[in-house]
This record gives structure tokens, sequence and C-alpha cells, in this order.
């Protein structure tokens, strides 16, 4: 236990730039959403109190939305926003309001009728008699679903790295796609002290208001402070919500899929990019659901480059049901497409195919004496067959495959894409989708099995790019270029090793690579 403590402390030590700066994300996303919820929700709790017809569909609406899962609210927003900030932001603002809306109103009409009637026959307005009866004595009432609001905020945030908007969540997530556990960890805990933290301060914040007597000035320069505090993150949220795709004149935006070896080639180009370019580049790492939300964030202009395979690209994006054998004609094909139909430009290809298979343990191969697809079909009654979730919905996943080679599994699992290698070593499965790099397949002894009928296409890495960015940075496109056949298939399964095994972290690896091959600079560039 204490050596895992260990482990955790030193991982943050060790990155502690990296989490200083999802720290800084993570609360300014939280203060933000925050203040809205506080805004929106308190004027609304005050409004039902006074417009009756207002309860019912407004507590409806918010009590219907509380109800959706979070992670299906962020894909939703996906199609009208995009990913990233405004996303995260409007997802954290609407769950945050039932609690604040609910408690507001119930706070302020649970406020004893005696004490408003005698208000009134003491000549006092509706409005003095809100501020002065009916509000303090709703404070504590109103504070208690602020601070649960809070609470759920801040835990709510972690998710934002889902959709590319940064913050803590994106060290966990990273660490469930690199198999580090002392990343998932640390960054769990340091959401949950944040967490703590915020509830903390408004609890002395909720009894100063509540409990300490106060001047009017006091009052006052409360409110003023917090008025000031709203206003001042809601135009500091300008530059977060409009600037996506036009006004980020000098960023380059890099987005990838939450695998390592993703996370490994995001950080090849990125770094290549600073170091030839010196322009900054915005890395937007680990994208919740691929290709499926990668591709339409790139073609609206919040992204502007991204590793990709063609395979993927020919059946999932193009929708193509066959693909050429020639590797070199469907990646001609595949290009010539992505210029017509989307402005995209597949500028270079690394040199290895990280294509699809099946992988089982040896032991298994050896006992059902499977080696095959065929050979597995034929037997698959008695097995269990597991995948990531969008391995089921991709033209290229389970239902081809299964039209192809006709298996009958006994069961099917859909598991996170990193926790299936784990289902697999523990005989919770007894088949998985693999990749030809990954360095699991080598860690746990696996065997991929032959694809006979040779339904995969080739999936081979290269570079998707945006037109307009190319022509916003004429220097890009030979930077790109430098990387084209550089990496095989020996060497991506050795730098995913090196991550997904030794727990080393990405940006180093990626960066040990580009100086082993002589392509920086400034081997002192951070």
């Amino acid at each position: 236990m204490g050596d895992f403590l260990v482990d955790i402390v030193q991982a943050v030590v060790e990155r502690k730039e990296y989490f200083l700066e999802l720290m800084v994300q993570h609360i300014y996303l939280s203060l933000t959403a925050i203040a809205i919820i506080c805004t929106i929700g308190i004027s609304t709790g005050i409004a039902m109190l006074y417009v009756s017809w207002l309860r019912k569909p407004l507590l409806g609406v918010v009590n219907f939305i509380y109800t959706i899962p979070s992670i299906a609210l962020f894909g939703i927003f996906i199609p009208l926003v995009g990913i990233g900030y405004l996303n995260a932001l409007l997802v954290l603002v609407l769950y945050g309001l039932l609690p604040v809306i609910r408690n507001t109103f119930i706070g302020l009409s649970g406020v004893n009728a005696t004490l408003v009637d005698a208000a009134k026959g003491m000549g006092a307005t509706p409005f003095q008699i809100f501020i002065r009866v009916q509000w303090p004595l709703a404070i504590p009432q109103v504070f208690s679903g602020v601070r649960t609001m809070v609470v759920m905020t801040i835990a709510l945030a972690g998710l934002a790295s889902f959709i590319g908007a940064g913050g803590l969540g994106q060290a966990i997530y990273r660490g469930i796609n690199t198999n580090n556990s002392s990343l998932i960890l640390a960054g769990s805990i340091l959401v949950a002290l944040l967490a703590l933290a915020f509830d903390f301060f408004f609890g002395i914040f909720e009894n100063y208001v509540g409990l300490r007597p106060k001047s009017k000035s006091a009052k006052v320069k409360l409110i003023a402070t917090l008025v000031a505090l709203v206003i001042l993150l809601a135009l500091s949220s300008v530059p977060y919500l409009y600037s996506p795709k036009s006004s980020r004149i000098d960023t380059i935006v890099v987005a990838t899929k939450p695998t390592a070896e993703q996370y490994i080639l995001g950080d090849i180009i990125s770094i290549l990019i600073e170091d030839r370019m010196g322009v900054n580049v915005s890395r937007k790492f680990g994208i919740g659901g691929g290709t499926s939300n990668i591709h339409p964030a790139i073609i609206s202009g919040d992204i502007d480059i991204y590793p990709e395979y063609t395979g993927t690209s020919w059946l999932f994006v193009l929708k193509e049901e066959n693909s050429p054998m020639d590797p070199d004609t469907l990646y001609n094909l595949i290009r010539s497409r992505y210029l017509s139909d989307y402005n995209l430009v597949w500028l270079s290809r690394f040199g290895f195919s990280n294509s699809f298979s099946l992988a089982v343990a040896e032991s298994f191969a050896l006992t059902n004496s499977i080696s095959t697809f065929s050979d597995l079909s034929s037997k698959s009654s008695n097995h269990t067959f597991g995948a990531e979730f969008d391995f089921f919905e991709r033209e290229d996943g389970f239902r081809g495959l299964n039209n192809t080679y006709n298996f009958n599994f006994a069961k099917v699992r859909e598991l996170d894409i990193n926790l299936k290698y784990q289902a697999l070593a523990n005989g919770s499965v007894d088949v998985i989708n693999a990749f030809t790099t990954d360095s699991r397949v080598r860690q746990l002894n696996l065997i991929l099995l032959e694809d006979d009928k040779r339904y995969f296409p080739s999936y081979e890495a290269g570079i998707v790019v945006r037109l307009e960015t190319l022509t916003r940075f004429p220097q890009l496109k030979l930077v790109l270029q430098s990387l084209n056949g550089i990496i095989d298939e020996e060497a991506m399964q050795q730098m995913n090793y090196r991550v997904e095994v030794l727990n080393e972290n990405p940006s180093s690896v990626a960066r040990d690579f580009l100086l082993s091959n002589g392509l920086l600079n400034d081997e002192t560039n951070d």
C-alpha cells in the first residue's frame, strides 16, 4: 500500500506542470459553470415563487435533463456546438440547475405565511418583504442546493475530457487508455480533494451569509463582489466560446483517439510542429468516441489535424462496403474522396499498418486447435467475445465480421477499449478484437488469429489535415511530410509497450523517437 501511494505521489511530482495545467482548466470550467448555474438557478427559483404557471413545466424540464446520462448529453451537443469548452460548459450548467432551482423555490415558498402577513400588515412592499423576510429565511435551504450543485459540478467536470475540454478528468482518462493506474488514481484523488475544498469554502461562505449579522454596506459589498465575479467569468469565457475556428490565427489544434498509440502519434505531430514552426499547438487528446466524434469536429473546424487509419476512413467515414486489397490504391482513393467531399487532406502515411485481428490466449488456441477466424467460427458457440463499444457500431466492426464468418458466440460483452485485455486475462471473455501493433499482445503472450477470408482492410496510419489549415500555415505540409514512412510496426509496438506496460509518458516517448530519427532542430526544446 505504501509503495502504491509513493507511485501516485511520484506521478504527480514528475508531471507537476501537466497536473497544474489540468487543475487550472478544471477550476476555471467549474467556477464558470457554478457562477452561471447560481445566476440562472436562483433567478428561476425566485420567478417560480411569483409566477405559478412556470413551476410544473420548468421543474419537469430540469428533472428530465437530470435523468439523461451525462456522457450522452456530451454526445448530443457535439453536432450542435462541437467538442471542447462550450460543450462541457453547457452540460455542466444544465445538470447543475435542478438542485439550485428546486431548493431556491422550496426555501422561499416554505417561509412561514404568518411572518409574510405580519410584514404586509406593517406596510412593507413586496420587494421589502422579499429582501427582509423571505430571502434571509430561505438562505439555508438555497445554500444547501448550491453546495450540492458545487460538489456535483466539480465531479462532473471530470468527464469534460471526453470531448476535449481538458480538466483533471484528462489524467484519469489517459490513465485508463494507457493502462497507468497511478495516473488514474492521481487524477481521481485530485478531483475529490478539489470537490472537498470547494464544499468547505462554500460552507464557510454559507455561514457568513446566513449567520453573521452584517451592516447594509457589507451586504452591498458582498452582492457587488458576487456580481463582479459572475461578470468576470462570463467575459473571460468569450474567447473559449468564439475562438475555436476563425480567431485562433496562431494556433494549430491536434486531436487524437483514446489509445496509447494515438497519444504517441499526436505528440509526435505536435512536438514536430512546435519545434519546426514555432506555433502554438493545442492538444485535444483522447477524444471519446474516436472517429465518430473527431471527424465531425475537424470538418467544423474545431480541430485541425489528427492521426487516422485508412481502413477506418474507407469503411466508417466513406461508408464503402468493399475495400481494395492494395494499400496504395486504397490510400489514393481515400485522398481523393476526402479532398472532394470534406476539404480534408490525407497528407502522409507513417509507415505501419495497425490492422484489426482477433486475439486469444495461447493456451486457448492450443486447447481448441484454433489458428484462423474460420476455426473460431466453427467453435464460437462455446465461447464469449468481447470488444470496445464502437466496434459493435462501426461499418468495419462486429456486424460485418459476423456476416463474413457466421460467428455464433455464446455471449457478447461490450467493454472499454483498454479493459478488454484485462477481461481476457482474467477469463471474463475468451476472444477479443485486437490491433496488430498493440504491446499487450506481446505482454500477455496472446495469439493473433489469421483473417483467412481477408475481411479487414489495410489500416495504414496517416495524418488528416484541414485544407484551410494548410493554406493558413504554408510550412505545415513540408513539416508533416517529413513523417512519411518513418515508423514500422515493430517501432510502433515498442513505443506502445513503453507507454502501456512501462507507464512512460507518451510525450517523452514521442520526443525520444523524434530525436533518435534526427527530426528535431533543438534537443532542449520543451
